[in-house]
C-alpha cells in the first residue's frame, strides 16, 4: 500500500535503482520455488535466473514488472538469512558486473525461471 502512494506521489528514485536485483550467497540448492516465495512477497516477478555453474552458483538475478517492488525487495531483502546464509542483494548495473559472469547467465548457462 505504502509503495503505490509513492508511485502516485511521483516519487523520483536514485539512478541506481532498477527493475533487476542481483543476488549473491545464495544456498547452492535453493529451489526456484523457494526463490519465488521469498522475492516474490514484494511484487510480481517476471524471471529469474539462477547460476548453475561453479562460477556462478549462490547468484541469481531476480526481475521485477515494477521498479518500486524491486527497490522494496533490495530494502528488505540485503542481509536476509536464508539456511544460515546472509543475502546479499544488490541492483543490477551493466558495468560493475563482471563481463564473465554476464556472459554465463545470459548466453544460456544459467537456469531460467519463469513464475506463471
Amino acid at each position: 500500500m505504502a509503495m503505490q502512494a509513492a508511485k502516485r506521489a511521483n516519487i523520483r528514485l536514485p539512478p541506481e535503482v532498477n527493475r533487476i536485483l542481483y543476488i549473491r550467497n545464495l544456498p547452492y540448492k535453493i529451489t526456484a520455488e523457494e526463490m519465488y516465495d521469498i522475492f516474490g512477497k514484494y511484487g510480481p516477478i517476471r524471471q529469474i535466473r539462477t547460476g548453475n555453474t561453479p562460477e556462478s552458483r549462490g547468484t541469481a538475478y531476480v526481475v521485477y514488472e515494477d521498479i518500486f517492488d524491486a527497490k522494496n525487495a533490495c530494502d528488505h531483502l540485503s542481509g536476509f538469512n536464508v539456511c544460515n546464509r546472509y543475502l546479499v542483494v544488490l541492483y543490477y548495473n551493466a558495468n560493475r558486473v563482471r563481463r564473465s559472469m554476464y556472459d554465463l547467465f545470459y548466453q544460456g548457462l544459467g537456469k531460467v525461471s519463469y513464475h506463471c
